[in-house]
């Protein structure tokens, strides 16, 4: 079963992201089944689900990593589903992974200034000095601003510290201006406190733009979200505000009580 629920506020809101009647097999296999959904602009969305629920997947579709058996993926109003994920990047969407993805021996700026070259127009060329790129260096010293990684602009990535390069990977996400963001699992193996400052930071850094985000720590997802879709198998068994997610039985039976168990 399919919901799309939608609070007051965000009803009336333009769709960034839509879902219709979506569908991913492998071989004989389905995965996901029939999902519909709608993500309003400027809307915090988190999909929760068991292991095993299709939520990697969804996400893999959205993202353009895999193509859809069937169905469609709208973007700000345009059909996207099949499109590569470089073309959905071009057209405002960008994701992080479950597994940080960075390159760990540039340093921490030019990790940033990578991510915003193609956002201004910049292309491949053996004639230009990034370095003399004044649009591209400023837009990635705001980004690490936003991040509060100013103090370790000019540090290795891969001497950064678990929490630091989850950091600079939502830097790296949001500096070419996307829209619609994707998180996966951004605060996975991360200390209680460690996650209190990656959601202030997520909070601050999608002000203005859509998100959408895969975790698994319900703390997270009620603080951050401001509706929450439920997938089992597959399919959306719910989708609504936090407190109604909270306390509806079949989501309690489907994941919730066996998340706190």
């Amino acid at each position: 079963m399919n919901a799309m629920a939608k609070i007051p506020d965000i009803e009336a809101a333009p769709t960034a992201l839509e879902l219709c009647d979506l569908h991913k097999s492998f071989g004989p296999t389905p995965i996901i089944r029939g999902v519909s959904l709608g993500i309003a602009r400027g809307e915090r969305h988190a999909m929760i689900g068991p292991n095993g629920a299709g939520k990697s997947t969804l996400f893999n579709l959205i993202s353009g990593r895999f193509a859809p058996t069937a169905g469609s993926i709208r973007l700000n109003g345009e059909q996207v589903s099949g499109f590569p994920p470089y073309q959905l990047n071009r057209r405002g969407l960008a994701r992080s992974f479950q597994v940080t993805n960075i390159f760990p021996r540039l340093s921490v700026f030019e990790n940033i200034r990578c991510s915003v070259l193609w956002s201004l127009g910049y292309r491949y060329s053996f004639w230009h000095r990034v370095d003399s790129l004044r649009d591209a260096n400023a837009q990635a010293e705001r980004t690490l601003e936003q991040i509060r990684m100013t103090a370790r602009r000019d540090v290795p990535a891969g001497v950064l510290t678990y929490a630091e390069q989850r950091a600079l990977e939502i830097g790296i996400t949001i500096a070419g201006n996307a829209n619609v963001i994707l998180l996966d699992e951004p605060t996975a193996g991360m200390s209680r406190r460690e996650a209190a400052n990656a959601v202030e930071l997520i909070r601050a850094v999608s002000q203005g733009r859509t998100l959408v985000i895969v975790e698994h720590d319900m703390g997270v997802v009620f603080d951050l979200a401001d509706r929450i879709s439920v997938l089992v198998y597959g399919e959306i068994i719910a989708t609504d505000t936090p407190e109604k997610i909270r306390g509806n039985k079949a989501v309690q039976a489907a994941y919730l009580d066996s998340a706190h168990a």
